[in-house]
């Protein structure tokens, strides 16, 4: 089901692009706003809707893979599955303690599970 359907309320998502953490390349994004939509909603309608080569992690099917949607929502670290949009425009950053691999996907392997 699709929450954004004939909705004409919308909030602005501020989102980091790139693949370098120290430039700070931002797009901003018009999404459709519903009470109860998460970020990540908001994320896969931007990719669905507006940019295809928006890069994030998440993987909610698989509960053993659980946290992979991890970013930081106005500074603070958030899942974007569970944390819900404003009206306020938000501003979503990729994880700031880990490498970064582009937009809003970094490293999350702990390091003694690398090969």
């Amino acid at each position: 089901m699709n929450i954004f359907l004939d909705n004409k309320n919308t909030t602005t998502l501020k989102v980091f692009r790139g693949t370098d953490s120290n430039i700070n390349d931002f797009n901003f994004f018009e999404v459709p706003f519903n009470d109860g939509a998460s970020i990540l909603d908001a994320l896969n309608w931007i990719r669905e809707n507006i940019d295809e080569s928006l890069a994030f992690r998440y993987s909610c099917i698989n509960a053993n893979a659980c946290k992979e949607c991890m970013v930081l929502v106005n500074g603070k670290t958030k899942y974007s599955c569970t944390t819900r949009l404003s009206k306020e425009t938000t501003t979503i950053e990729p994880l700031s303690n880990k490498r970064l691999i582009r937009d809003l996907v970094s490293d999350i392997v702990p390091p003694k599970e690398k090969l």
